[in-house]
């Protein structure tokens, strides 16, 4: 199969829109932004110390993970996985290729946390909430990205009217803003007892 016939298959099956139109859609993004810009405050405030780097890193991922929000960039990709392999004749090993792209995003989400923590030596505490946080986000991308059927199905599913996938997306979201919030405040409660 040729790449247009490829690409002629991705965009029957994908088309860009607006991945979650609906309320709790926009609220993910508008909490993305809103712990994003806390990131970048967090950021700027620590620039120089490993600290720093970490909330810079977080930034770039979580504005990263804003667009994607609604540009559902995740399911061309999924789109495009699956065109290559009916192209290439391995659809019927789909679920051995999935895990091996599973083990490769662990691999890589495990060797960057280590990266994160071995900068954060000595400061893990300030920090802890966020990595929490960090963790439970990543965990859902990856859940969601591989998109498998029954993990779907317990994301959709809801609590008082509030789909998990929204709890859970929004629960990292919350404890990397309220340690950014807690650093900023800590930071200024500080600079206030210098000058008492």
């Amino acid at each position: 199969m040729e790449h247009s016939a490829v690409l002629e298959c991705v965009f029957g099956s994908w088309s860009p829109k607006i991945g979650d139109p609906n309320v709790t859609g926009w609220l993910t993004v508008l909490s993305y932004l809103i712990a994003g810009g806390l990131c970048v405050a967090v950021w700027r405030k620590l620039r120089g110390d490993g600290g720093g780097r970490f909330w810079a890193v977080l930034a770039m991922l979580l504005l990263a993970l804003a667009v994607n929000k609604q540009l559902d960039l995740q399911s061309a990709l999924t789109a495009t996985g699956k065109c290559l392999a009916q192209a290439q004749g391995w659809y019927g090993q789909r679920r051995v290729v999935q895990l091996i792209f599973l083990g490769g995003i662990a691999v890589a989400g495990i060797a960057a946390m280590s990266v994160g923590l071995w900068q954060l030596r000595g400061q893990l505490r300030m920090h802890a909430i966020a990595l929490i946080g960090t963790i439970i986000l990543l965990v859902f991308v990856m859940a969601r990205a591989l998109s498998f059927h029954h993990i779907d199905r317990i994301l959709g599913v809801g609590q008082f009217g509030i789909p998990n996938n929204f709890l859970f997306e929004n629960a990292g979201l919350f404890l990397i803003a309220g340690n950014a919030i807690l650093i900023l405040l800590g930071s200024r409660t500080r600079r206030k007892e210098l000058w008492i």
